[in-house]
């Protein structure tokens, strides 16, 4: 006896995708003014009454415009590549670049985040180039060579900036001289009459591009004085910052520029529970200004970054890709100045 087979039921058909045509249709206008419409095309003048038509019947249909097909009318995309960080960069830094992501975002880019870690210089600019990019904005993480700016605007990219402490040929610059924060904290710290004063380096991957920098200002600091300066490793953790304090007097130092205020406060915790008094043993400077270093007791002292904001590059960024073969230019991102308070 045949066995009876049950039948799947037939699912229904996909439905189409939607097409300018079809919003044009609904809203009673030509697919010209739909494109104007959900492009923000500035050039034509369309009443509100048909914007607002046009953009309720692409919402009632789900359409919404190809990217590739409008990259190909304009030739180039509205791409920002932003290649993530995949360092613990601090809460200053992320509010910063949120707030280049919004202001991008404002004026009708799309910012892409890339994840490039382990990629080359010239590697990481291949890998960039193949999604054609309008800009590139390049945290510095990766240090871009002339070659790659070179290969990035050959494949269509009309904006190619870089943040860091060096300038690459043919990328407009923005520059985040580390060595003013530290040359900010260890001469506030000479100030204050000390004059065996440790650094702390991050032991975490990737933050020595910060980290050095800061070395090297703090040791500009003390040149041609009788203080110096003592590089000290410590990991972002308790077991870390309790073995450094656990040491802290026989390493003989009276102060310390600890990187950063999230680091200051880690380590300012284990030298009290060391029985090290904060300031009169040691003194204890952070970086960034964060809103808990005030609420410490004692309240930390710190440098106060002030970057410019994510708005300014965001222009720029729509600058540069306006107007590709201006001359590049060089800005200054960042400065950097000393905020006493009670644990230095």
């Amino acid at each position: 006896m045949p066995i009876a087979m049950s039948q799947t039921p037939k699912q229904p058909a996909d439905r189409p995708v939607p097409t300018s045509a079809d919003v044009a249709r609904l809203a009673g206008v030509s697919r010209a003014t739909v494109s104007y419409v959900l492009n923000n095309t500035s050039a034509v003048r369309i009443s509100e009454p048909t914007r607002v038509r046009v953009r309720a019947a692409a919402e009632e249909l789900g359409y919404v415009p190809h990217a590739a097909a409008r990259s190909l009318r304009a030739g180039h995309t509205r791409i920002v590549l932003l290649p993530t960080a995949h360092i613990p960069v601090g809460p200053l830094y992320s509010r910063f670049f949120n707030e280049l992501q919004w202001e991008l975002r404002r004026l009708d880019y799309t910012v892409v985040q890339y994840g490039s870690l382990g990629l080359g210089a010239d590697e990481a600019a291949r890998a960039w180039a193949e999604l054609r990019p309008v800009a590139v904005v390049s945290l510095g993480e990766i240090e871009l060579t002339e070659q790659g700016v070179q290969l990035l605007k050959r494949s269509g990219a009309r904006a190619v900036i870089t943040l860091g402490p060096q300038r690459v040929e043919g990328a407009h610059a923005l520059v985040m001289d580390q060595r003013e924060i530290g040359e900010s904290a260890v001469g506030h710290l000479r100030e204050r009459g000390r004059r065996r004063i440790g650094v702390l380096m991050p032991a975490e991957p990737g933050l020595d591009l910060f980290s050095r920098p800061r070395l090297a200002g703090a040791r500009k600091a003390v040149h041609g004085s009788d203080a110096v300066v003592e590089p000290l490793a410590m990991a972002y953790t308790e077991e870390s910052a309790a073995e450094l304090a656990g040491r802290w007097r026989a390493l003989g130092l009276d102060a310390v520029f600890a990187y950063n205020d999230e680091y200051a406060m880690l380590l300012m915790r284990a030298l009290q529970d060391a029985d090290i008094d904060v300031p009169r043993e040691t003194a204890v400077i952070g970086a960034d200004d964060l809103l808990l270093g005030r609420l410490l007791r004692p309240r930390l002292s710190t440098v106060r970054v002030e970057m410019v904001t994510g708005r300014h590059l965001a222009e720029l960024v729509d600058r540069v890709v306006r107007d590709p073969d201006g001359t590049p230019e060089r800005h200054d991102l960042m400065g950097a100045r000393a905020l006493p308070r009670e644990s230095s």
